[in-house]
């Protein structure tokens, strides 16, 4: 292995290190959650990774994620990533889809060969069909509920999502997989903290949205290694 994972194979051993270097994890959203659970998976010595995301990158996000710089303004987020990938780990095997996922295309997405899911989008209805394909083909994978809104980071937890609560997107994706018979086995990462409904408001004309939310620097990076350390701790057999 190359020089700059000696600590991290110090930690894991080299079987489990090579055991990541072997594996392809896909990271679908790319934004505050997204592309810091990219980077840990990708720092942490994965070898080959797919990111997906249609966006563009907006200053407005600079609050809060990892790719929205001065220099990377209005490019496509998974452009503006992987070159930050290939930046920290030139030999990483990294596919780019950069388009908006529907019903269609996500189904050949989500039936490539990988070994683990990252979904971080921050949608309800491409969300909950991600999930709900996900859950179907026994995949494994995990979900990133609603990191907005939120500023007290002891509260994140890692769960089955028949047991969140007090986060309102967590809701409505339970909501939708119970009308689809899936009542468990949907492993997310949420945080119950009340959301203070004055710190968000509507705004009109954004793609898929309705609302905006509140957020601080710190939290959306944490759901982001939340998420990375499900993903790296099933690949290593840990969990």
């Amino acid at each position: 292995m190359s020089n700059w994972l000696e600590r991290a194979e110090l930690l894991l051993g080299s079987e489990q290190l090579e055991v990541l270097n072997q594996s392809h994890v896909m990271v679908i959203g790319l934004g505050g959650v997204g592309g810091f659970a990219a980077e840990s998976i990708c720092r942490a010595g994965v070898g080959k990774m797919t990111i997906v995301d249609g966006d563009t990158v907006d200053l407005s996000n600079k609050n809060r994620q990892l790719i929205a710089l001065d220099s990377t303004e209005g490019q496509n987020k998974a452009h503006a990533l992987a070159n930050r990938l290939k930046d920290i780990n030139p030999d990483l095997k990294i596919n780019i889809v950069d388009e908006y996922l529907d019903i269609t295309n996500m189904r050949d997405l989500l039936n490539r060969e990988y070994d683990f899911l990252i979904e971080a989008i921050d949608t309800v209805a491409p969300k909950f069909h991600v999930i709900k394909q996900s859950y179907e083909n026994r995949r494994p994978f995990v979900s990133a509920m609603g990191a907005g809104g939120k500023l007290d980071p002891t509260k994140i937890e890692i769960a089955d999502i028949s047991k969140t609560y007090g986060c309102k997107l967590a809701k409505n994706i339970r909501k939708k997989l119970s009308k689809a018979r899936i009542k468990k086995g949907v492993t997310v990462v949420y945080s119950p903290e009340i959301i203070d409904i004055e710190k968000v408001y509507v705004k009109e004309g954004m793609r898929n949205k309705k609302s905006v939310i509140g957020t601080i620097s710190y939290l959306p990076p944490l759901f982001g290694g939340y998420c990375a350390s499900v993903a790296i701790r099933t690949l290593i057999g840990e969990i």
